[in-house]
């Protein structure tokens, strides 16, 4: 008779070869789970299976669980940041900030891609979505950064990792699934944005590190720009006009959520809201902006409630034959301790970051790994920002890492895709060296939120 393992596995293969066909995603993850809810029915009803499996158990209470996905008011904050996000990417602030920080690190070598970095973390701060600030910043950077001679992989490689520091960096929307799935108030997503916050900047300093450094002993690597403008007040007056708002915005946002003023969703709705008075402060709020990034919103969020739908209903499939079980047996069997476990996960979540986007191996991989990491006596934080770092880092590696295709669509035809690859290369070897910090130092993950929030 057909064991839990073999439909387990029959189960996840059948849901890869849908993809390999071309389903989206969402179609992909229920045309899986209501074949193998067929399967099940047939094995139990007219095949005396042992498996334990209930239509009603499974099929039968997805109404309950779809009402509870959409009644969630945590994921109410989801089409708010993004709201918050694409109306500060038209408003103008990147473009201002851009400006100021080149005049303002003008005489230092490789300053144009010190800038970029600065600029992405403001942007991944207040947008947390990877592929719209990797194409934001490679339009605005590559195109400059080779006019002043920089190298090429140098130009396209500052573009695409700090691009994908929306991933770890708060409000990213990645932490607020997260905490969404973890369903643990010790990993709250206060307590995630604030555990993130470390990581983070320490990942934008290493950038800021290789870069100057690279320039430093390799003079042509990234030069100083052609007309050196000396430093003059003026510079450093317009990057705080420019600056000030959004992070008036980002820490008023942030800020309220820890210190608990205002819920994740209602400090969601003051950053939309803020958004709009920062494009009407910067003259770009008109009808067809807040239009096109109503549209745009719609699209993002139809995308993510797609792929929770579709999720929802594997998961609930994946139960009913006993997926839990097995999955929890094949962890708790593993030879070795629970820092064994977690470095398994870890390399799990890499390679799938290589085929699937960042929200279906969330949704899918982590409810079902959480559980029985935590009753190994896992901190959930540390574990939640080991997963978001390794998450970053496969969105860079080659040779399918998304940002990477994001890059490549606005890369001016001087830039080949060796020029991609051997660029990035660097930045992912500084992810990996905080990734394994963050692993080896967990307090560099919890030490803000126990601070903060005891």
């Amino acid at each position: 008779m057909i064991s839990e393992q073999v439909l387990v596995s029959s189960m996840f293969g059948c849901f890869f070869l849908f993809l390999l066909m071309g389903l989206p995603v969402a179609w992909a993850l229920s045309a899986a789970g209501f074949l193998f809810a067929i399967i099940g029915f047939l094995l139990v009803e007219y095949f005396n299976s042992d498996i334990w499996f209930t239509w009603q158990g499974t099929i039968g209470s997805l109404d309950a669980r779809i009402y509870g996905l959409v009644a969630n008011e945590l994921l109410v904050a989801l089409p708010m940041f993004i709201f918050m996000g694409i109306m500060l990417d038209r408003s103008g602030v990147a473009e201002k900030l851009m400006h100021s920080l080149t005049g303002l690190f003008s005489t230092l070598k490789g300053g144009y891609a010190v800038s970029v970095v600065i600029v992405g973390i403001l942007l991944a701060a207040s947008t947390g979505i990877v592929g719209a600030s990797v194409v934001l910043l490679g339009m605005l950077s590559i195109g400059p950064m080779l006019s002043q001679n920089y190298n090429k992989g140098l130009a396209v490689g500052t573009a695409s990792a700090v691009g994908v520091l929306g991933v770890i960096i708060p409000p990213s929307i990645m932490l607020v699934l997260l905490a969404d799935r973890l369903g643990t108030p010790e990993a709250s997503v206060g307590r995630l944005f604030m555990a993130a916050v470390v990581p983070g900047l320490l990942l934008a300093f290493g950038y800021i590190l290789y870069i100057v450094t690279s320039a430093y002993l390799r003079p042509s690597f990234a030069p100083s720009q052609d007309t050196v403008r000396n430093f003059s007040i003026r510079y450093l007056i317009g990057f705080l006009r420019a600056a000030l708002p959004a992070l008036a915005l980002i820490f008023g946002v942030l800020g309220s959520i820890v210190s608990g003023i205002a819920t994740t969703t209602e400090a969601s709705a003051i950053g939309a809201a803020g958004a709009l008075v920062l494009a009407g402060l910067n003259k770009q709020l008109n009808i067809m902006v807040v239009s096109a990034a109503l549209h745009q919103t719609s699209r993002t969020i139809a995308f993510i409630f797609g792929i929770f739908l579709g999720a929802t209903v594997f998961a609930s499939v994946l139960r009913g034959v006993g997926g839990d079980d097995v999955i929890r047996n094949l962890i708790i069997d593993l030879p070795f301790g629970a820092t064994g476990v977690v470095i398994c996960i870890l390399l799990l979540t890499f390679v799938l970051g290589f085929f699937l986007d960042w929200i279906e191996i969330t949704l899918i991989v982590l409810p079902l790994v959480a559980p029985t990491v935590f009753s190994l006596g896992v901190d959930p934080v540390w574990f939640a920002v080991l997963f978001a770092l390794c998450l970053q880092t496969s969105f860079l590696t080659p040779p399918v890492g998304p940002a990477l295709f994001y890059i490549k669509g606005v890369c001016p035809t001087a830039i080949k895709t060796r020029d991609i690859y051997t660029g990035v290369f660097p930045f992912i070897i500084i992810q990996l060296l905080v990734l394994f910090a963050v692993f080896v130092l967990d307090d560099l993950a919890t030490w803000l939120p126990d601070i903060i929030h005891n």
